[in-house]
């Protein structure tokens, strides 16, 4: 019997600008959540984190992320490697799980030009008044749909689906060069 290997959807290398830096995030565990109000409290107890309601809001504690997408609609990200499939598995509130875990991936941008590096590819005001530290939203960088969200002043994380990954890679890559000029 043979095993699978998944191979990594982008090299492990660094690349960008001194303005920005753009690097491939390591490996992390990902769910589609989406849950009506009422399964709430139980699925922020079983993940040992709340849950945003607001627009445009995250959570974030030890390595995990809770991303607000929709009113009803989370993605779920730890970059431990926690089996959040399992944990969501203990509420009985209704509640949709699906892991995305192999579906996505991430890129890192950050440095004092990193607003400017994604803005290459994408309209939104990354300012840090319209856009402050963790915000998230899911948007567009160039062709494709991303979720991007912003982990400190200069520090963003892209997720895409993998077969994206290096286009979305490029385009970053290129807005950097571009914000060091």
């Amino acid at each position: 019997m043979s095993e699978a290997i998944r191979t990594k959807p982008l090299p492990a290398t660094r690349t960008g600008s001194a303005a920005a830096s753009v690097t491939p995030a390591p490996e992390a565990s990902r769910i589609s959540l989406r849950a009506g109000e009422e399964a709430l409290a139980a699925l922020s107890s079983a993940l040992d984190l709340g849950l945003p309601t607001q627009p445009k809001t995250s959570e974030s504690k030890n390595g995990r992320m809770a991303l607000w997408l929709g009113p009803d609609e989370w993605l779920i990200i730890d970059q431990n490697g926690a089996d959040l499939m399992a944990l969501c598995a203990t509420v009985s509130a209704p509640h949709s799980a699906t892991d995305v875990s192999h579906r996505n991936t991430a890129i890192i941008i950050s440095g004092p030009g990193a607003a400017d590096a994604i803005n290459g590819g994408c309209p939104l005001d990354l300012s840090l008044k319209s856009f402050p530290v963790g915000a998230c939203t899911r948007t567009l960088l160039a062709k494709i749909e991303i979720v991007l969200y912003r982990s400190s002043e200069d520090t963003f994380r892209v997720e895409c689906w993998r077969s994206f990954a290096p286009y979305a890679l490029g385009m970053l890559a290129e807005g950097a060069m571009d914000a060091s000029a």
